[in-house]
Parts: structure tokens; sequence; C-alpha cells
């Protein structure tokens, strides 16, 4: 990018102005973004990226496609980023989030919020929205979806972010803001002396709804968290979030619901959480829900057909919620909970930090 970044006027505060293919349609939807960095419009936040926190949903395709070969998995995302101009999974359709510094601010948005050059922030809009230009991919964090750039973003007018908070590693701030409206959603959700179950609670999303479930619903609640590897039942067990700890495969239908069906003695659960990053879960997640309770899918994995028809097709009357990566002020709250809970700061300290 040349030193003096043009400025144009005319930017829309929902980013359409960089839209290229197809015409009429907003960031996330269209198949190619103008990712130029040598302009900004007026309205917009320019960004250095330090790193990308690909979707999970995203990332574990990716390992799949490219036989977990770190050299493939570089070149796959370089690849997909030089077409699209943002970092979207062709396949799964989803993004991830960025950590970055302000490298500029549009004049018309000088004053009005609460950034300034220099400062370093999370992005909390998905990436597979974000116009970005990768000068290099540097390298990838073992365990995490965290891959380290050298890059520019940007953010829109209507975009939302988050500081990093001075009290704690960037990258562990990153990694669960990445995740921010899973656990400000299930604090909306549960209620006190509700049944929960969390699929996937051993994970990212999951040990952080479980945390938060557990407070909501309390003493008079229940909490089941389900997992379907050994070592994931392991760490559930020794987080103690959830008060029963099954090994399940959420791709199983009928085994989960007859789980769950015995655990409750046939009420089944009032809430359930499906955190997991693979497909063909929708069913499990309804068929463990009673009637008139909510299916939650925090999954980008989710299949709005497959949900939709499957519940019709079992006569489920379920609520079924999208995971919307916002809901308000999920970033304080998420945060909060790394302040509150000893024992989640370090099991997100050892994995991210």
């Amino acid at each position: 990018m040349s030193k003096n970044v043009i400025v144009k006027k005319g930017g829309n505060p929902f980013g359409s102005h960089r839209v290229i293919e197809p015409k009429g349609v907003l960031p996330q939807p269209a198949l190619k973004v103008d990712n130029c960095m040598d302009y900004i419009y007026d309205n917009e936040i320019m960004l250095d990226v330090e790193t990308l926190n690909i979707d999970s949903a995203s990332f574990t395709q990716i390992k799949e496609a490219t036989g977990r070969d770190e050299a493939r998995i570089k070149e796959m995302i370089q690849g997909i980023v030089g077409e699209r101009g943002k970092m979207q999974n062709p396949v799964t359709g989803s993004g991830g989030m960025f950590l970055g510094r302000v490298a500029k601010i549009g004049p018309k948005l000088e004053g009005k919020i609460d950034l300034k050059v220099g400062d370093k922030v999370a992005s909390l809009v998905s990436l597979s929205l974000t116009p970005l230009n990768i000068e290099k991919v540097l390298g990838i964090k073992k365990g995490t979806e965290q891959v380290n750039v050298k890059a520019k973003a940007i953010i829109f007018e209507s975009g939302i972010y988050a500081k990093i908070p001075k009290d704690m590693p960037e990258k562990l701030a990153l990694a669960v803001l990445d995740v921010a409206g899973a656990p400000a959603q299930t604090a909306k959700l549960v209620r006190p002396g509700d049944t929960v179950v969390i699929i996937g609670a051993a994970g990212k999303s999951g040990v952080l709804c479980a945390y938060e479930a557990k407070r909501r619903a309390g003493v008079g609640g229940r909490i089941i968290g389900i997992t379907s590897s050994d070592n994931g039942l392991k760490n559930m067990k020794e987080y103690g979030f959830c008060d029963v700890n099954l090994k399940l495969s959420a791709t199983n239908a009928l085994e989960c619901y007859e789980a769950i069906n015995k655990e409750t003695k046939g009420r089944l659960a009032d809430v359930v959480i499906n955190c997991v990053n693979i497909s063909n879960t929708e069913m499990a997640s309804i068929l463990m829900c009673r009637d008139n309770g909510t299916v939650y899918f925090f999954t980008m994995a989710t299949s709005f057909t497959k949900a939709a028809l499957g519940a019709e097709g079992v006569g489920k009357d379920v609520n079924m919620i999208i995971g919307n990566g916002y809901t308000k002020d999920h970033a304080a709250v998420t945060l909060n909970i790394l302040r509150e809970s000893p024992k989640i700061r370090k099991i997100y300290n050892k994995l991210y930090a």
C-alpha cells in the first residue's frame, strides 16, 4: 500500500460501496469485494492486521481439505482472500475475526468514535464481509484457529469492534471475543431451574456457555454437557461446569435423544445450545429439546433447511435461534467471565495466551 492513502467520499454505512459482484448486495453475501488498500472511504477504518481468528467450522473444513498440511492451509487462506477480497470460506460461507491496530480513520468518523490511530482492537464483525488484503501468511498458532499475518483490513461505519483490554494477553482476548455471542446469548436464554444441554461443552464456546448456563440456571437447574471425544469428556469433568457429562456423537440424533430422554426422565431439555463445528447435528439438537423449548444454533455448520424441515418432519414445536454473533454488550459479558472465573482464565490462558 502506498504511504499516502487516498480518501474517497460517498461510502455506504453498510459497506456496499466495496462490493464488486454481484452489484446490489451487501458485503457478506457478495462473491467479491474491493480489498484495495491504496485508498480509504471517508466513513471507513483501516487497520494493520496481525492475527486472523478463523471461524471454527471454516478452519476445520480447510484443515480437512488440505490434509492438515500447514503450507497448504496458508496457501488456501491466501487463495480465498485473493479471489474474494475477504476471508470467506466458499464451502462454509463463514469467516472469523481479526486482531489489528488502527492505521487510519476516515474523516467522517474522526471524533465520532472511541478510537485513535494506534489503538489495538478486535473486529466483532465477520471476516466473511471484511475487505482484507494479505501481504503474507506468517504462521498458525498450534492447536488454535489463529493465523498470524501481515495484512490490512477495513471496518465499515456500521461495523463493531472491541478495544483490547489491558488486563489480559491480546491473543487470549481475541480467542474469547471470537465466540462472544455464545455466552451472551446463553445469559439471555437460560432461566433459573432450566435443564440445559450443551453440545460441544468442552470446546472454546461451549466452555463459556456451560459456565454462563450454570450461573443462570442456579441450584435448581441442570447443565448436561455433550462431547464426542474421550479427551473432551475428561476436560468437561475437570472443569466442573456441567452437572452431567456425556460422550455422544451429535451426528447420531437417536442416540442423543435416547440418552437425554433417559437422563431427564422423559422431560427433555428446556434449552439446547449447539456449539460444534461439524454438519448434520441439527436433528440431535431438536430431538433433545422439549416442545416449546429453545434450540440455539451457535455453529456456522448449521443448515437452515435441515433444521426447519427436520423439526417439521418429527413434529417438534421448538423455538430455533440462529447463532447471531452479536448481542448487546456481548464483548463485555464475555471478557467479564475471564475476570470472574480463575478456572476459565486458566483454561483459556493455557490454550490461547
